[in-house]
């Protein structure tokens, strides 16, 4: 797995050993960040919170398109070694959480971006995302990329812009109210 865009092109990262991390395939992760750029045209100087994070992948794809800040949240310590590893190798800094994301609390910086990537059928796509926007960690009209399996729920009142089936992953691309 590599950094497809940006100052960090080719970089390598490192995933947590064992099944319990399940990387977004670069084919995923290059579209969700071409649907991005689609809509934004630029990354610089955005806030981005990468949700049950894993390698940290997407935030640090962020990173390396001009993303001014990330925040990355895992519940697992594997995962946040992981993360932490592969900030390291980048040069990069963010702000890194072993954590539920039901157990964040509020924060003074809302995100212009986020990366919703629980485990399959967990269900918890949706309520991270309410609990988010209860603690103002989601921007108006922020842009969510929320990967899941095809039949689970995600808020009635986002916007959906896009969606798109990757194998057995689902990349659904909502604008926060």
């Amino acid at each position: 797995m590599r950094i497809i865009s940006g100052r960090w092109r080719g970089r390598a990262l490192i995933a947590p050993p064992g099944e319990g991390t399940r990387p977004t395939s670069d084919r995923a992760r290059e579209a969700i960040f071409s649907m991005l750029a689609s809509r934004l045209g630029t990354f610089e100087g955005l806030a981005v919170l990468d949700l049950f994070a894993g390698t940290g992948a997407l935030g640090l794809e962020a990173l390396s398109r001009g993303a001014a800040s990330a925040c990355f949240v895992d519940n697992d310590a594997a995962a946040v070694r992981a993360i932490r590893v592969n900030l390291a190798a980048m040069g990069a800094t963010g702000d890194v959480r072993q954590s539920p994301v039901s157990a964040l609390g509020n924060t003074a910086r809302a995100s212009h971006i986020l990366f919703v990537d629980p485990p399959y059928d967990s269900g918890f796509a949706q309520p991270a995302l309410a609990h988010l926007a209860e603690r103002g960690w989601i921007a108006p009209g922020a842009l969510v990329s929320v990967e899941s399996a095809a039949g689970e729920a995600l808020p009635t009142s986002w916007e959906l812009l896009v969606e798109r089936r990757f194998g057995k992953a689902l990349v659904r691309l909502l604008r926060a109210p």
